[in-house]
């Protein structure tokens, strides 16, 4: 059963639609870019579309461990580590096909250009201070400055690590 601090990671995880996915070069350097987040399993499990030619498919088959980063309007943050797998499933393809895509695959969901890049998360942190919870660090911030201390944060509404 998932625990609600992986709850909220997941519902957090709903509400972005781009990410920046780090890979390792072969020279052992890391290497970031933006992407469209594709889809968001209740498990955790994050899926990417990309160019076969791409060099993070070359990337991601000699070292799958990755990192993805989310921010969204300065109030929400999420870290999250994890072990990349690429899915050449023409079905999976189909399934999240997005019209969208075509703009990078001409040919369509057919396009034999197309590889899914398939993200197991092994943990993740997350910071959200959106609605209520910005008021809450807000008011925390103002007490903290005024009574020489630090902020504290509500877990897990605001904060927290999950193991996945």
């Amino acid at each position: 059963m998932p625990t609600r601090e992986h709850e909220q990671l997941i519902n957090l995880l709903h509400d972005f639609d781009a990410a920046m996915l780090v890979t390792h070069t072969p020279e052992g350097h890391m290497r970031g870019r933006p992407m469209m987040l594709t889809d968001v399993e209740d498990s955790g499990v994050l899926w990417f579309i990309s160019g076969e030619r791409s060099g993070k498919i070359d990337e991601i088959e000699q070292n799958p461990d990755m990192l993805i980063t989310f921010q969204n309007d300065r109030q929400r943050y999420i870290s999250l580590s994890g072990f990349g797998a690429l899915v050449r499933d023409k079905s999976k393809i189909a399934d999240l096909w997005k019209e969208s895509y075509k703009a990078w695959f001409p040919q369509g969901k057919d396009d034999p250009n197309i590889t899914l890049i398939r993200v197991e998360p092994r943990e993740a942190e997350y910071w959200d201070n959106k609605g209520g919870n910005g008021v809450a660090m807000l008011f925390e911030t103002v007490k903290a400055y005024a009574t020489n201390t630090t902020p504290e944060v509500k877990e897990p509404e605001q904060h927290a690590k999950v193991r996945l």
